[in-house]
């Protein structure tokens, strides 16, 4: 039997080891055994802390009381712009992750679906987040869209 709860504070070390994971399997260059167990090192704090005060929420889907995939949430200030002008946030969908076995069952849709949901619930009126290639076509699908957002690393 498959079951959605909230993400709760014990959740950490699971969140922790799904955006690994998530990160690993990713394309992007440079993505080191090194770069990942230093990026989880100082990933565990900020969750603890985000968790703790309820900025980061999300869900965690089970199926016979083992975790099989999760999503984080959080909603962040942001000026308001032609996206949503008359709002000073907006949701961000962060650590969406299925297990390999239980992939291309629906599961990150129903999840996706969810954040909808919950970011509505909340009132936010729009919402981003960072698409890696094997989730690009399952956002494309919802009806998410790419933007001109562009990244350079200061250090």
């Amino acid at each position: 039997m498959i079951s959605t709860r909230p993400i709760r504070a014990d959740d950490l070390e699971l969140v922790c080891r799904h955006r690994e994971q998530m990160f690993r399997e990713s394309d992007a260059p440079g993505r080191t055994e090194e770069i990942l167990e230093s990026q989880t090192a100082h990933f565990r704090p900020w969750l603890v802390k985000h968790l703790g005060d309820g900025s980061y929420f999300g869900y965690i889907v089970e199926e016979h009381g083992e975790p099989i995939a999760g999503i984080g949430l959080m909603t962040i200030e942001w000026p308001p712009g032609p996206s949503h002008p008359t709002q000073d946030r907006r949701g961000y969908v962060l650590n969406v992750f299925v297990e390999p076995s239980h992939r291309k069952r629906g599961i990150a849709k129903a999840l996706m679906d969810r954040a909808d949901q919950e970011f509505a619930r909340r009132g936010v009126a729009f919402a981003i987040l960072h698409a890696t290639r094997m989730g690009r076509p399952l956002y494309a699908q919802l009806g998410w869209s790419a933007t001109s957002e562009m990244a350079k690393s200061l250090s």
